[in-house]
């Protein structure tokens, strides 16, 4: 990778217009994502966004960076073709909870199980936005949509726990509403050495308005949130006047007119278990008794990468054979004759 640059956001925006509805999040996501780069220090060109089908995979045009817009469901492959053929450089996967849960959600898991050193943002509104309105693999069941008018009777996917359930190494949640939170997520994830994946909660102000806006609301965001940072008593509300600690292996709210941040659970993102626990904090109603969602890093882990991986295996094979002879492995070792 070429020497670090200075850069500014404005370095990062291309001539392109920007052809998203207007009061989309994901204008708040390139915002966001241009900073991020800027204060990266990357050279541009040592920069790749990879994105597949959807509203946010037009996000490579509006980056003034190297970019490919794929296929449905397969950035996550191209990209892993990318980082094993160039692992010098930085790779962005751009994609949505239609794209990557659907009809990409076996190249996601994959992606995540592998391990390469890149970052996936997955834009979640819990609806197909591109397509008009269809519901998607997030979308909460008994939601009306254009495909469902009677509602979906599909359980939706928690893209968390599926990402703790494919083993990935950095686990993160944040929202288009909170831009100061969303640097400081896509900052850590550009920092990991790993796959990173960051689910962000963008509003599709057109087909599925306020999908998000229990926690995005002045009135309601404080009860049904809690920012989780590393080694940091879990305590939220208005007044910080909710907490929660670990009951066994169950999280359970308290007041904290009743207990001390002693008695807190202290939050420690390589715990995958307690990881576990704050995916799972997804199902409940914080506003009637139940468990706030949490944003931040839920989980991360320091595991070997697979280009560092692929690169070592490959060394050490022409250590050992030389070269080789590619008409020999075409052919291999078990022939036959037919007579």
């Amino acid at each position: 990778m070429q020497n670090p640059t200075t850069y500014t956001a404005k370095d990062f925006a291309t001539d392109q217009d920007v052809r998203w509805c207007p009061g989309c999040g994901d204008y708040s996501i390139l915002k966001q994502m241009q900073s991020t780069m800027a204060e990266a220090g990357i050279n541009k060109k040592d920069i790749v966004f990879v994105s597949g089908i959807g509203c946010s995979s037009r996000f490579p045009y509006y980056m003034d960076t190297y970019g490919i817009h794929s296929i449905h469901g397969r950035a996550t492959a191209m990209a892993s073709g990318l980082k094993a053929a160039r692992p010098d450089l930085s790779v962005w996967v751009i994609t949505g909870d239609g794209d990557s849960l659907s009809i990409g959600g076996n190249h996601l898991i994959h992606l995540l199980r592998r391990n390469f050193d890149l970052n996936v943002l997955l834009f979640n509104n819990e609806i197909y936005g591109l397509t008009k309105g269809q519901y998607s693999p997030t979308s909460p069941k008994g939601q009306v949509t254009k495909s469902t008018p009677m509602g979906s009777l599909d359980h939706p996917f928690n893209p968390q726990a599926l990402a703790l359930g494919a083993d990935a190494t950095f686990v993160a949640r944040t929202m288009d509403r909170d831009p100061k939170h969303m640097r400081e997520i896509l900052a850590a994830g550009n920092a990991h050495k790993g796959t990173s994946l960051i689910e962000i909660y963008q509003n599709c102000n057109v087909f599925n308005d306020g999908a998000f806006e229990v926690f995005t609301d002045k009135a309601t965001k404080a009860k049904s949130t809690i920012t989780i940072r590393e080694g940091e008593p879990m305590i939220y509300g208005a007044d910080s006047e909710f907490g929660i600690r670990l009951n066994g292996m169950k999280a359970e709210v308290v007041s904290m007119n009743d207990c001390s941040a002693d008695d807190l659970w202290i939050h420690d993102s390589s715990d995958r278990m307690k990881a576990t626990i704050l995916s799972r904090m997804f199902d409940n109603n914080a506003l009637e008794g139940g468990l706030p969602r949490p944003f931040g890093i839920l989980y991360q882990e320091d595991r070997f990468r697979y280009e560092d991986a692929m690169k070592a295996q490959l060394e050490h094979a022409i250590s050992v054979k030389g070269d080789g002879d590619l008409d020999a492995l075409i052919q291999g070792s078990h022939t036959w004759t037919v007579d």
